[in-house]
């Protein structure tokens, strides 16, 4: 399993207690919010909010709280947030990624400043970060009630790329123009994600001792505590020792 899986793995079972769950909540009410303020409050013709209210349900958001978004973004106290991102490297020289939705620039840069000092890092400017990521759809996938085998044929024709799987899901990746076609023919095999979307993944992975990688992901998990930041993005590689250690704390 690559290190974008095992990390998600772990992220996935430490979201299950009702703090980091609550947080988890609060980044789909931004996107929701943004969604539905930019392209209007009907799924049906809003791809980008189908996709945040497709996330909502596979978070096990309660249907008031995503009607209570919709509403709130479509009327005249709609929070006002914009979309920023930084780049720059981390401990042991990791290249991070963070994308955020704010509704005060000032905090969030203040923010994100002051944990890269913190930590030893050194924030780049936009774009400095541009070859070392692609940007690629993953859907993440409950790894039940379907032939495996069968759907992922039916999935390589609609433009799936990779497939990796644990004992609890599937992770499906394809080319950011194929997004799209995958996510459609999931609704038609009626399989729903419990996550999808465009993600930033790293061309090569760069390894560091056990104790400089706990470094690196405290400072990966401060930064996704962060209200303000939606997405946190890197090339650390998650060996396994390194996964076991990050499951057990």
């Amino acid at each position: 399993m690559s290190g974008h899986s095992k990390w998600s793995t772990i992220k996935r079972k430490k979201g299950a207690n009702d703090a980091k769950r609550g947080k988890i909540f609060t980044k789909i009410i931004k996107e929701i919010i943004i969604a539905a303020r930019e392209g209007g409050g009907d799924p049906e013709t809003n791809a980008r909010l189908r996709l945040a209210i497709q996330n909502a349900k596979g978070a096990n958001m309660p249907k008031d709280n995503i009607e209570r978004a919709i509403k709130k973004a479509v009327g005249s106290d709609a929070d006002n947030y914009m979309e920023i991102s930084f780049e720059g490297y981390g401990p042991g020289g990791i290249a991070v990624f963070a994308e955020c939705l704010t509704d005060n620039n000032n905090r969030t840069v203040a923010s994100v400043r002051s944990a890269f000092n913190k930590h030893g890092g050194k924030l780049g400017t936009n774009g400095s970060l541009s070859s070392l990521f692609d940007r690629k759809g993953v859907f993440l996938i409950r790894n039940e009630g379907f032939n495996r085998e069968e759907v992922e044929l039916e999935l390589i024709d609609a433009g799936a790329q990779d497939f990796e799987s644990d004992e609890d899901t599937l992770t499906v990746t394809c080319a950011m123009e194929d997004f799209g076609s995958v996510n459609r023919k999931l609704g038609e095999l009626g399989i729903e994600p419990e996550e999808a979307g465009l993600k930033r993944i790293p061309n090569n992975t760069r390894k560091l001792d056990l104790e400089s990688a706990k470094k690196v992901m405290r400072f990966i998990e401060g930064l996704e505590d962060d209200d303000d930041i939606q997405n946190v993005y890197h090339n650390l590689e998650i060996t396994d020792e390194l996964a076991e250690e990050l499951g057990n704390s």
